[in-house]
């Protein structure tokens, strides 16, 4: 009878235990395929693109194109952006399509004859802007892995761009944010200029009739052809760098991705001229050996150790990365175990670490913001993580109206001057400083996740600097504390960044006790700051093989699937 009992009890025992790790999704599942981006519009037309028979890649182009329309301050095809993929049969790769510095662009052009740095030069000028990127990227993945013809895939957002986008509240709200602006900047009559409200709708004429040239024409219509021709008379109106020999000459760049193993996962991440592989690597092999299922989600020891983890690897990102096509770039050694084990040997849990006692790793030998994010899933099982961006919202805000779109600025993502911090209070080095056609340091970080050899999640967010870091908590968030894809996209986020010395926490997100605790150890706590901490769109594959979103609540974000 005792035994009977016993049995009886373990076998309860266990189904609690079973019972415990089954996670309900909470997001939107679809049984076969999933878009989950920053615009219903651009979700439903990628998805749409599915239902054809298209694949990921040719929902890619639909989908970042549909955002240019319907996401103006970053979806876009005056910036740039890169892709990191998966194929069906576990085959990675990367596209880096981000701006490139002007073939005229030189390392002081932002600095005065005393050597400070210009206010406002390298962000609200059109010396601020790259040389685009966007529609190099779209072609090079339609060319090599596309499978419908350009022009079907192109006809539903050219159709949606005539038809026009419905303003939502967050649109109208962010509108009326810059809207004194883009009058200063392009005058009372530009398409962006006039007062929206909620409920009105914005048609894209010229940008529609800018994408029917670029179907009919191919490639060339951007880079060699009249849309060009126009792009550069109208940047060189407005005193710009840029001329038809940079875009002549603009090539997007098949990389191999960042990979790396967290316990049984294996993650494929962004590689430079990105930092957020390297930097998502070291900070995860960082907090590896620690017990964070143990520790408990946003505890005062789990902040801790991903605090100081974030310290040393933006140390490292502000040092030692840049353009590998221009610096050397210390990747083995920045991810090597035993450099990593000594970057967290003087870390405890008794007190905070100070950024001022903390620099970049010692390696022997060597010398040296609004973004938009979107992932896709297919039918077949091949997966896009893509990461789009015009640096700051609406870019330079300088817009074209005969094109029907803005310009970036993502000059302001090199180093200015050594030490003097961007847009996003990022620092950096030689390794970042400007040259010509040189690519610029950008911490975005699309990533996916293969859990057991299989397809895990597909991940990415805007945020500038706090893109990595929202990234690391939704991967966490997941695996480590058992949520479902949208609780894990929705829960509150932190963030540090080595300077400024300070955590910054979602507002009005975390409980005062455990805020007080962290700042009794000896860290900042920022609350007040009103940057969103990321906007994560997220795919999971369930147990079962459907397809859970995560789609952030913090804004528009919507997904699409069947």
């Amino acid at each position: 009878m005792v035994k009977k009992i016993l049995l009886l009890l373990s076998v309860t025992i266990l189904s609690c235990k079973l019972t415990k790790d089954i996670v309900i999704p909470t997001g939107a599942v679809h049984d076969h395929a999933m878009v989950v981006s920053a615009r219903e519009e651009a979700s439903e037309i990628g998805a749409s693109i599915l239902k054809q028979g298209g694949n990921a890649f040719d929902a890619m182009v639909a989908t970042e194109l549909a955002l240019a329309v319907s996401y103006p301050q970053a979806g876009n095809i005056g910036g740039g952006g890169f892709m990191v993929y998966r194929k069906a049969n576990g085959e990675t790769g990367a596209l880096d399509y981000r701006e490139k510095a002007p073939l005229a662009a030189t390392r002081d052009m932002f600095l005065d004859h005393d050597g400070n740095v210009i206010k406002g030069k390298s962000t609200a000028s059109a010396f601020a802007s790259g040389v685009p990127g966007t529609l190099a990227g779209l072609f090079a993945v339609h060319n090599k892995y596309g499978t419908l013809p350009l022009k079907q895939i192109m006809a539903p957002v050219i159709a949606l761009a005539r038809r026009g986008i419905v303003i939502s509240q967050n649109q109208a709200e962010s509108l009326a944010a810059y809207r004194a602006t883009f009058i200063k900047v392009n005058g009372q009559n530009s398409l962006f200029s006039q007062d929206y409200k909620v409920g009105d709708t914005i048609k894209h004429v010229a940008l529609a009739n800018t994408f029917q040239r670029i179907a009919d024409n191919g490639r060339d219509e951007f880079y060699k052809g009249q849309t060009a021709e126009k792009l550069i008379a109208f940047l060189s109106a407005k005193g710009g760098l840029m001329t038809i020999k940079d875009l002549n000459s603009y090539e997007a760049k098949w990389r191999s991705p960042i990979t790396f193993n967290y316990k049984n996962l294996k993650i494929t991440s962004m590689s430079p001229p990105s930092s957020g592989g390297i930097c998502l690597s070291q900070i995860m092999k960082m907090i590896e050996p620690y017990d964070l299922a143990e520790m408990g989600h946003n505890s005062v020891e789990t902040i801790q150790l991903i605090t100081e983890a974030e310290r040393r690897a933006y140390a490292d990102r502000n040092s030692y990365l840049g353009d590998p096509d221009f610096v050397k770039i210390p990747v083995k050694e920045l991810m090597d175990s035993l450099y990593i084990k000594n970057r967290m040997s003087d870390f405890t849990f008794e007190r905070a670490s100070k950024s001022s006692d903390i620099s970049k790793g010692k390696i022997a030998g060597y010398e040296s913001t609004e973004t938009t994010h979107y992932s896709i899933v297919d039918p077949q099982g091949n997966a896009v993580s893509v990461t789009t961006t015009l640096n700051d919202n609406y870019g330079s805000k300088i817009y074209c109206d005969e094109l029907g779109f803005f310009l970036n600025n993502q000059m302001d993502d090199f180093s200015a001057k050594p030490g003097v911090p961007n847009l996003y209070g990022l620092t950096g080095t030689e390794a970042n400083s400007i040259d010509p056609q040189k690519r610029m340091l950008s911490s975005m970080t699309p990533t996916i996740v293969d859990k057991d050899n299989k397809l895990f999640m597909v991940v990415g967010t805007p945020g500038g600097s706090t893109i990595i870091t929202s990234v690391l908590q939704t991967i966490l968030n997941v695996y480590e504390f058992n949520m479902s894809m949208q609780e894990a996209v929705d829960a509150p986020r932190f963030h540090h960044q080595w300077l400024p010395d300070e955590i910054n926490f979602e507002p009005n997100s975390f409980d005062k006790k455990t805020l007080d605790t962290i700042s009794h150890k000896g860290y900042k706590v920022n609350e007040k700051s009103k940057e969103i901490i990321g906007q994560v769109n997220a795919i999971l594959v369930l147990p079962n093989k459907k397809l859970e979103a995560g789609a952030d609540k913090r804004r528009d974000n919507a997904a699409s699937g069947f």
